[in-house]
């Protein structure tokens, strides 16, 4: 009987471990190319280089095929999603990084037409944006 006990204690100990969440603010949330969708646009989620990501307080994930989806669906329909992440696809080398530290640049062809492409390392010679300034532009267009 005690080891019958065990080895429903590992089973049960083992099983909790497979349930444990995720922590998306340290980690993006794999994305299924293709087939997500875009939270605002509703589009399928195929330009790797430009994907984004928001992870709001309670961990939930929200995938965005451009950076102007995510700002526009947060300031204009869901004020209320407060995101304690963003991740955005480096537009060169396609590596995620943190979006409230990336740099950017105007005037790249990106899938919804916003035309701002993140880089952890911008193209030299191009005026580089902060976070904020692309935020402030993207309400400007307000598509």
């Amino acid at each position: 009987m005690r080891g019958f006990k065990a080895f429903l204690i590992l089973g049960l100990l083992l099983v909790s471990m497979g349930c444990s969440k995720k922590d998306y603010t340290k980690e993006p949330a794999t994305m299924h190319w293709d087939r997500d969708m875009c939270e605002r646009c509703k589009m399928a989620i195929s330009e790797r280089n430009f994907a984004v990501q928001g992870v709001d307080q309670k961990g939930k994930v929200y995938k965005f095929d451009d950076i102007g989806c995510l700002i526009l669906w947060q300031h204009l329909e869901h004020p209320e999603v407060k995101f304690v992440k963003i991740w955005i696809k480096d537009a060169k080398s396609g590596k995620w990084i943190d979006a409230r530290k990336a740099k950017y640049v105007a005037g790249v062809v990106t899938p919804m037409g916003y035309g701002f492409g993140a880089y952890e390392n911008p193209p030299k010679g191009k005026k580089v944006l902060s976070f904020e300034e692309v935020k402030q532009k993207i309400i400007k267009i307000g598509r």
